[in-house]
């Protein structure tokens, strides 16, 4: 059968929505950005815990007094962590994604009620958005919007969407028809039936739908992460990418508390909407108050409005604190230098490969040095190019070219600037532990897929040498179907190295030189007879197109930046030492170690 070239048609399908309808997507983009900037603003302006004691009232007035001891003991928890701006930009995302969410599901939902053609439609539709991977939605949401959290914000609608079409029409559908014929035997328009019988009635199951969207955008974050959209989704896929299991942990255990307090808040609201939910909950307490006389305290909730003067109360608490926190707070970081940057924004990208984290920390520190404020953000391979052509990062300074990166240089060279080599050349290899015997050469691993148990443990899918590894390097050595190139991650290829050396086990690792695995490893580079790899790249600088026209003091940096082997290994290793999350602590103790480079590589 011949081969169906659905992907291309794709393809040609966005591309044309991407030259035609570029100025909608830009308008969603500054919609969803204001709407997301907003509430971020409102959530994150008031004291952590203030704010905590807030969400804690809500959940007594809807919940009773343990739920509300509870909540804040979890929030406090979150801001114990020093996640709190990461959950409450979390939570931002997700409320802007429940809002959009249903100003389309309700709507949609209705009217599939109200019409068994609509349904028949949507059915099939819904099925589709539903069952598709949620991260297959990020690929348009890049190219159309490029990084940041608007791409993370539409994926998370489209996904969420189909359980606030169906509950809804669900609701509505379930409505007694005797009640709706009554309705109308009486002269009932068919809106005021639906807004005065069958939307009340249908009210505990559309909520149910409310909870099963908002359950779903927190299940979206890290996949936003990934994306730049940042958030607890960010630290997430931060500890993914450095195998931090305490970052990953604390950032797991914050998105549990969110969701735990959305869910029992979400239920507790829809039983409040419903006259029925009310009265059901009312003698679930009664109940419980005489088996147990105890617990008539932990269930007591407060009249409404003693809630909302709690609320009120502590939200201008909050208000005023919150305020002058902010202004009182802001520390300089331009002690070392003269204020040249005058606070203006740059926002910097980068893959979590050791020189892009080291060379990329270094920036940050000197740029900030300089008063500039700096934003980094880690991505894959693809986003961070997709967002340096679209203009949402400034630069990244971890671009393998000619070789390594050709792919992406080829796709967006119009729309980016070479700031020239910053280090070269490099080399991209195989390696081996010393004790494996008799496999010296790329050539030598031919027949010997059971010593290395079949696998070659590589790094990220998106890396440009993984793809020369599986469609050049095994192709022209015969090692294609006898070893399985197992993506993964840089710090999960090294954590793997690291087991099988202590255990003295056979591996095969793609690395490249100049790392550090080579000094704190006795490793042997398998030789390249037949030259797959290609010759060394040069490490580059690539900017957003304008950039150092925009900037032509840290452009002119940027273009005369260097460094020798000796110093980007030695920034590796402090880095490694310090430890993981202190990376910018590390560069400033070794910046230390070498003074006058910082003058050197940012000269005033």
């Amino acid at each position: 059968m011949p081969r169906l070239p659905l992907g291309e048609w794709t393809d040609s399908s966005v591309d044309w929505l991407q030259a035609h309808l570029s100025w909608f997507f830009d308008a969603v983009s500054t919609g969803v950005t204001g709407l997301y900037d907003g509430i971020d603003a409102v959530l994150s302006a008031p004291q952590p815990l203030i704010f905590a004691g807030i969400l804690a009232v809500v959940a007594w007035w809807l919940r009773g007094l343990a739920a509300g001891v509870l909540a804040f003991a979890g929030f406090a928890l979150v801001d114990s962590v020093q996640l709190w701006d990461e959950a409450m930009a979390t939570l931002s995302l997700v409320l802007v994604a429940t809002l959009v969410t249903l100003v389309i599901a309700v709507p949609l939902g209705i009217w599939a009620a109200r019409s068994q053609t609509v349904s028949a439609v949507l059915r099939p539709v819904l099925d589709f958005m539903q069952t598709m991977p949620a991260m297959v939605y990020l690929i348009p949401g890049i190219i159309f919007f490029g990084v940041g959290v608007v791409p993370g914000i539409i994926a998370t609608i489209v996904f969420a969407l189909p359980p606030g079409v169906r509950m809804t029409e669900l609701g509505i559908r379930q409505v007694d028809g005797e009640l709706v014929e009554a309705a109308e035997a009486f002269g009932t328009t068919p809106r005021d039936t639906l807004l005065r019988v069958q939307l009340p009635l249908a009210l505990p199951t559309i909520m149910a739908g409310v909870n099963q969207v908002i359950m779903l955008g927190l299940s979206m974050v890290v996949i936003a992460g990934m994306v730049g959209g940042g958030g607890l989704g960010g630290a997430v896929y931060r500890a993914i990418g450095n195998v931090d299991i305490g970052l990953g942990f604390e950032a797991g255990v914050s998105i549990v508390v969110l969701a735990m307090y959305l869910d029992r808040m979400t239920g507790a609201l829809g039983r409040q909407v419903s006259p029925l939910g009310r009265r059901a909950a009312a003698k679930a307490r009664a109940a419980l108050s005489a088996k147990r006389p105890g617990a008539k305290l932990w269930a007591h909730r407060p009249q409404p409005v003693t809630a909302l003067v709690g609320v009120v109360v502590l939200a201008l608490v909050a208000g005023g604190t919150g305020f002058l926190g902010r202004a009182g707070g802001a520390t300089s970081t331009t002690a070392s230098g003269p204020n040249s940057g005058h606070g203006k924004k740059i926002s910097i990208g980068y893959i979590p490969w050791d020189e892009g984290i080291a060379s990329t920390y270094l920036w940050k520190e000197l740029l900030e040095r300089r008063g500039y404020e700096v934003d980094t953000k880690q991505l894959e391979a693809g986003a961070l190019y997709t967002g340096l052509a679209g203009g949402q990062l400034d630069f990244q300074t971890d671009a393998w070219l000619p070789v390594t990166h050709a792919q992406y240089w080829e796709k967006y060279r119009n729309k980016l600037e070479d700031l020239g080599s910053w280090y070269g050349p490099t080399s991209l290899e195989l390696a081996v532990p010393s004790y494996v015997k008799g496999v010296d050469s790329l050539a030598d691993l031919k027949g010997k897929a059971g010593q290395f148990k079949g696998r070659i443990v590589g790094i990220e899918p998106s890396a440009g040498m993984m793809g020369i590894l599986k469609d050049k390097v095994l192709k022209e050595y015969g090692l294609e179907g006898e070893y399985e190139v197992v993506d993964g991650s840089t710090p999960g290829m090294l954590a793997e190295l690291k087991r099988a050396y202590e255990r003295k086990e056979p591996v095969v690792v793609t690395l490249w030189s100049p790392h550090w695995a080579y000094s704190a490893h006795d490793l042997k580079k398998l030789t390249d007879p037949k030259g797959t790899w290609g010759k060394g790249d040069g490490v580059h600088t690539l900017a957003r197109k304008g950039f150092a026209a925009d900037n032509p003091e840290v452009g002119a940096w940027l273009k005369n930046f260097e460094l020798t082997e000796k110093q980007l290994t030695d920034l590796e290793a402090v880095i490694q030492e310090t430890g993981k999350g202190k990376e910018q602590e590390a560069v400033r103790v070794w910046l230390d170690r070498n003074p006058g480079l910082a003058e050197k590589l940012a000269p005033q």
